[in-house]
This record gives structure tokens, sequence and C-alpha cells, in this order.
């Protein structure tokens, strides 16, 4: 056996359990915690040369998860998102531009008519359509005009950047409005 395959051999009894537990304190599953964790080291050890003792090996390694984990939400946000589906309209990045905007021309038929006619319907149908957005898009539009949460505040909640959590923001609101027309 190779030296890099001893010294992983070793890192594999030393901080597989620390990294199982951060895993699973980040994902909440059994699974998919022993799936990132064994993603980690098969990554870590591809990238072993790469290791310049400028850390310790569980720090390394732990930032390696960190990116598995980071790599999870994203591709499965994005999931998430390419799937809604309400009434029979699929929403999908097909209805943005390069740009990020809108690129159906919406009905405006529902704010033509007056407010105290539409209030409730209109409450009732947001509240139907935000139960329908991706879990992190829900809580980002919930803390930012129901809570009143700071930017700062909601991003550290999230665990999201601050354009991150634009593009979120924006995108939620389209589809808030979209499904409101609908």
């Amino acid at each position: 056996m190779s030296d890099k395959a001893l010294i992983f051999q070793d890192w594999v009894a030393l901080y597989g359990d620390d990294l199982y537990n951060w895993a699973y304190v980040k994902t909440s599953s059994k699974e998919l915690s022993e799936d990132l964790v064994q993603e980690t080291f098969i990554s870590g050890f591809k990238s072993f040369d790469k290791f310049e003792n400028r850390s310790k090996p569980k720090t390394w390694l732990i930032t390696i998860l960190n990116n598995k984990i980071i790599d999870h939400f994203r591709k499965s946000s994005k999931v998430s998102y390419l799937s809604i589906e309400k009434n029979g309209e699929i929403f999908s990045d097909k209805m943005f531009d390069e740009e990020n905007f809108w690129i159906n021309n919406l009905d405006d038929t529902i704010w033509s008519t007056s407010k105290s006619e539409n209030s409730s319907f209109v409450e009732l149908k947001l509240k139907e359509c935000l139960n329908n957005l991706p879990e992190k898009w829900n809580l980002a539009i919930s803390y930012k005009y129901f809570s009143e949460k700071e930017t700062k505040e909601i991003c550290q909640e999230l665990e999201v950047s601050v354009s991150n959590y634009w593009q979120i923001i924006h995108r939620a609101k389209l589809l808030l409005k979209k499904c409101i027309e609908i």
C-alpha cells in the first residue's frame, strides 16, 4: 500500500465520525451524510497532492465536505426550481432570459379590478403560492417582507451570499406574480 493510501486510511479512522456528524447537522439525513463523507474522502484522496499542510488534515477535509454540502443543496434547489408546477404551468429556467428577466408576457387581468374585490382572493392566493415556492425561497420572502429581518441576518440564516439572496428574492417574486395571475 502506498504512503498516500496509508495516510488516508488513518484519516478515515481519525476523522470519519467527525465529518459524518458535521454532514448530519447540515443535512439531517443519515444516508446523504454518509454519501457526502464518502465523496469527501474520494475527492481528498484524488487531490491529496494539493494538500500543503497549511492547515490540519481535518480542517482541509471539512472544507471539502462543506463544498460537497453546498453543491448538493445547489443541485437540489435547482431541481426543485425546475420541477415547480401549478395549474398545468411549469416554471423553469426557460421562462427567464439571459439577464434573468421574465420572458412571457403576463396577463394583467387580476390587477385590473378594484383592490377591495380581490384583496381576500389575492391574500389566499399569495399564501398558496408562497407554499409552492422552494423552501429556501419561501423563507427568504417571508423573512424579508413579513419578519422584516435585515439582509445580512437573512443571508446568515439561509447560508447564502448576498448576491445569491437577491437572485432568490427576484425569482421568487416573479414566480409569486405568475402564480397569482394564473
